[in-house]
């Protein structure tokens, strides 16, 4: 019982840590972050197994976390709140060509990173040329061009 709540607590510590350090984490890894994922993966085998490496006890922990990601899908579908709590929302970063830099500070992301979504996306060269910028809940930039660069 005892590495069944020791995944639980590893998931939601997890799950707190990295909706704390925000959407861009998952929308533009370098490889620093890879790099730190990977420690982050160690430290979490190390804490989650112990001095017991056997195939019993990850099995048992795998299911555990399955188990567990399973009761959190449910309960979002059931309570929005938890939802938006856990996935967060979109948010809109550019607005009719101008950028809301508070929201870009609080989302720690740069006009660059959405200069970038617009020139992938639209081949648009200026955020003049945005009608809006949303920052996804999954971390990915949205841009609607204005009508006259689409």
């Amino acid at each position: 019982m005892d590495i069944v709540l020791r995944a639980a607590a590893m998931y939601i510590f997890l799950l707190v840590v990295f909706r704390i350090a925000g959407r861009r984490t998952f929308s533009q890894m370098t490889s620093f972050d890879f790099v730190l994922l990977l420690v982050i993966g160690e430290a979490t085998q190390q804490a989650l197994l112990g001095d017991d490496f056997s195939v019993t006890n990850a099995l048992i922990i795998i299911v555990s976390l399955i188990a567990i990601d399973i009761v959190f899908s449910l309960a979002k579908n059931r309570f929005p709140k938890l939802d938006r709590m856990v996935e967060g929302v979109p948010m809109i970063v550019v607005e009719n060509g101008r950028v809301l830099k508070q929201r870009l500070e609080r989302a720690r992301i740069s006009e660059d990173d959405v200069l970038e979504a617009a020139r992938e996306l639209w081949g648009l060269e200026t955020l003049a040329q945005v009608k809006y910028a949303v920052l996804e809940a999954n971390g990915h930039i949205t841009v609607i061009p204005k009508e006259e660069w689409r």
